[in-house]
């Protein structure tokens, strides 16, 4: 989800070989630099920052909150798609190689990438022989095929994952999920015809077939183990590490899972002996932690809180530290359609013109934190399209713009509304007391109502019927691709059959028939230059509904340790660390 560059075509997607390269590292001794060493700034954007080969030590990890679930059929953080790959393996994933070369989609359970059909509508995959859950039982397509059925298909107790599969396999109407529907064969649309082969048919082309093959829910689950939501208090490990304890509140420790082996897996060098996982540490607490080489990593990776930025930017030691990645990912304001008055396109439009987003920029830390957002795709995705359809003197906004559209949505004088961020992300909170001072001077009252991440979609933001009863027209939001496309960027936020009773992402609740046929058409398009250009135009239609406010595009400003080893910038994952590669000398 995340920073993107330039997107690989199906064809060099088809054409991959069947290695993947190592983690990054290369040097023979505990602490030789390559790629820009540890003691630059943006080392780990290009190149590894304090690479090593050594076995041994502990990743302490620590974050703000707590996330939906540790379970990969049941999450949507950018971060857990990125750390659960240390315990469950997927089909396809990506390269563990800094810059753009991250962005290129290489094999992990599979033996290659998928062969599709002409019409892009059949997909096949193989997987590789011998690789073993933590439980010794070797892994086959069946485990895979029964990890996706019970991520897509059982709202019921699991409603956190995106709803790809669901929505282009051939035969999912009838289908009640794994917990209801006892039959053998289960989903008729994905085989297995054999322990080693899976094939895919869906309803409708899809040419983004491999990168979706990143994504977590396809890895593989132990059906004899699996108990709906609770499931990630005893996941089995298909990958180097397994979990030695785990809770809700606190966090989870990782220990090597003595069933991996090296010899199935080309991807990870599983340098560590232990990973530490911490919930719910304040975010500065966590910056002091890392200046003070007290902890390897802030797991979130979106970067210091504003408090800390002065400390790291005026030293120059400490500067020398930081990487400062764009994040592929846009913060934005979701304005719900579906909550009075912002079922008028009018009112929305009011609120395009009366946001002053430069100033939000500087309230969140300046240029290091991000710049003016126009469209609600950012620049490193593949298909975005330069243009701005409610300009601003500076992108300072414009009250006399603003106040016109209120004029024509029957609210001259303004109105009342409720405004969501999220409690533990201080940089959303700065941002969203910004924009309730910009939006007062055109007679906009927004309420601020903030919440823990760890619920933001399941229980409030993310609940149509929460947020009709709350009045809550405006929700803070922040985005970064699936995988690098249009597609992977913009149907689970803009798409209306992406709206979900709860853990939603489509905030606004848009459901324009025609950007969902625009939706149908791009995907089935093959050709990568035609397909790109197709999202640019559904980009501009999404922002003509007015129903997402561009805020600014996302920059990160990380820090790591000076015990911190292996350290890489992941373009695929919002910029964040590559947590596939960290290692720790400590």
């Amino acid at each position: 989800m995340n920073k993107r560059r330039t997107a690989a075509s199906i064809s060099a997607l088809l054409a991959l070989g069947l290695g993947a390269s190592a983690c990054g590292g290369g040097g023979s001794s505990d602490n030789s630099n390559s790629g820009g060493g540890s003691g630059k700034a943006d080392a780990a954007v290009t190149g590894v920052a304090n690479p090593t080969t050594k076995k041994g030590g502990t990743v302490t990890a620590e974050i703000s909150n707590a996330p939906d679930s540790l379970d990969p059929g049941n999450t949507y953080y950018g971060w857990v798609q990125n750390f659960s790959r240390l315990y469950a393996r997927t089909l396809l994933t990506f390269k563990p190689s800094p810059g753009k070369d991250n962005l290129q989609v290489v094999p992990d359970l599979a033996t290659g990438p998928g062969t599709g059909s002409k019409d892009a509508k059949t997909w096949t995959y193989h997987i590789r022989k011998g690789v073993k859950f933590q439980d010794g039982t070797e892994i086959t397509s069946k485990d895979i095929k029964y990890g996706i059925e019970r991520s897509n298909f059982a709202p019921e107790a699991l409603s956190n994952g995106p709803t790809y599969f669901k929505t282009y396999l051939a035969d999912d109407s009838g289908y009640k999920g794994p917990y209801k529907d006892k039959s053998a064969d289960g989903l008729k649309s994905i085989e297995t015809p054999d322990p080693y082969t899976i094939v895919f048919h869906l309803s409708k082309p899809f040419a983004d077939m491999n990168y979706l093959a990143t994504f977590s829910q396809t890895a593989p689950v132990e059906q004899k183990f699996d108990k709906g939501a609770s499931y990630q208090q005893n996941i089995q490990s298909s990958g180097p590490y397994k979990f030695a304890s785990f809770n809700e509140s606190t966090g989870a420790t990782f220990v090597r899972n003595p069933e991996w082996d090296p010899k199935t897996d080309p991807i990870r060098k599983a340098l560590p002996d232990k990973i530490s996982l911490k919930y719910n540490v304040n975010q500065t607490t966590v910056d002091e932690h890392l200046i003070n080489d007290d902890t390897t990593v802030d797991i979130q990776g979106t970067g210091v809180a504003s408090k800390t930025q002065p400390k790291l930017l005026v030293n120059p030691k400490e500067k020398a530290q930081t990487d400062n990645p764009y994040a592929g990912a846009t913060q934005y304001l979701a304005l719900d359609n579906k909550v009075k008055p912002f079922d008028n396109v009018n009112c929305r439009i009011a609120v395009q013109y009366a946001t002053d987003k430069a100033g939000m920029v500087d309230a969140v830390g300046g240029s290091v934190k991000g710049t003016p957002a126009t469209t609600v795709t950012p620049p490193t995705v593949a298909g975005y399209k330069k243009f701005d359809l409610y300009p601003t003197p500076g992108s300072k906004g414009d009250v006399a713009k603003a106040k016109q559209y209120l004029a024509k949505c029957g609210k001259p004088n303004g109105f009342s509304t409720t405004l969501t961020a999220r409690s533990d992300r201080p940089d959303e909170v700065q941002a969203a007391t910004q924009l309730q001072e910009s939006l007062k001077k055109v007679g906009i009252n927004a309420s601020i109502k903030t919440f823990p991440s760890g619920k933001y979609f399941t229980d409030f933001a993310g609940v149509p019927d929460w947020v009709h009863k709350n009045n809550a027209g405006m929700m803070m939001m922040a985005w970064g691709a699936d995988w690098p496309t249009g597609y992977g960027y913009l149907d689970q936020i803009a798409d209306g059959r992406a709206i979900k009773p709860s853990g939603g992402t489509n905030l606004s609740e848009l459901n324009d028939p025609a950007i969902n046929s625009e939706f149908d058409k791009a995907i089935a398009t093959v050709d990568n230059t035609q397909r790109n250009a197709e999202w640019g135009k559904i980009d501009e239609m999404i922002m003509k509904q007015g129903s997402i406010v561009p805020l600014y595009y996302k920059k990160n400003l990380l820090y790591r340790p000076t015990s911190a080893a292996n350290v890489q910038v992941a373009a695929a994952y919002l910029g964040m660390y590559d947590y596939t590669t960290l290692s720790s000398t400590k």
